[in-house]
């Protein structure tokens, strides 16, 4: 496979970025994936969180126009980062879990509300507290993986307030550290898809029943 040639990044502290998205990925599963796709003057990272059924993505500027489309160890793809020099040369391709191949739409999204970065917070803030608060009250012989799993999905299922979007879209992007912008959020939906864009990146999940098979988590 002919290797592509090193990326340049657009702007200071892009590098810097990736590799802080990159390291949250990972303390999640060791062993992640990552789909990585360049369009033009954007370099586009897809993760999914382990346990959240989100997938995410971070943008990032590029100096020049590329075109690549290649799924890599996550691992791998943060120790390729020059934070020094504000580049990455791309590891080679993997075998990519079935994710991968089910990413989100380019374009055609339709905006359904704009919410304050505060809301947004404060409910990402909500759900962790909550979470905390319940697994501790349970007796220690009950604190299992299966109920922690159940907790959690009941939890997460709920929608962000005023909007349809579950709170795992919510959650996972406050865990990989996509609400650290004070700019407010959008909500938009394409087909079966419902995404939460911040400017620092995006999570995306896929509705089950709605034109298929919700994203299964890893």
């Amino acid at each position: 496979m002919t290797e592509q040639p090193e990326l340049a990044f657009a702007r200071p502290g892009e590098a810097a970025d990736l590799v802080a998205f990159l390291a949250r990925q990972l303390r999640w599963d060791r062993t992640a994936a990552a789909r990585v796709q360049g369009e033009g003057e954007v370099l586009a990272v897809f993760t999914q969180p382990a346990r959240f059924g989100v997938l995410a993505v971070r943008p990032v500027p590029l100096r020049a126009p590329v075109r690549l489309d290649r799924t890599v160890s996550a691992g791998e793809l943060i120790e390729a980062v020059d934070e020094e020099r504000e580049t990455l040369s791309l590891p080679a391709a993997v075998t990519g879990p079935s994710w991968a191949g089910l990413l989100p739409p380019r374009g055609g999204w339709r905006a359904l509300v704009e919410v304050p970065h505060q809301r947004v917070r404060q409910a990402a803030d909500t759900v962790v507290a909550e979470f905390r608060e319940r697994t501790e009250g349970l007796p220690p012989e009950e604190r299992t993986r299966g109920a922690l799993d159940a907790l959690a999905e009941e939890i997460w299922s709920r929608p962000l307030p005023d909007t349809t979007l579950p709170l795992r879209a919510v959650h996972a992007a406050h865990a990989l550290g996509l609400l650290r912008a004070t700019e407010p959020v959008t909500v938009l939906e394409r087909g079966p898809w419902l995404r939460l864009r911040t400017a620092l990146g995006s999570t995306a999940v896929r509705r089950a029943g709605v034109g298929g098979l919700s994203v299964t988590p890893l």
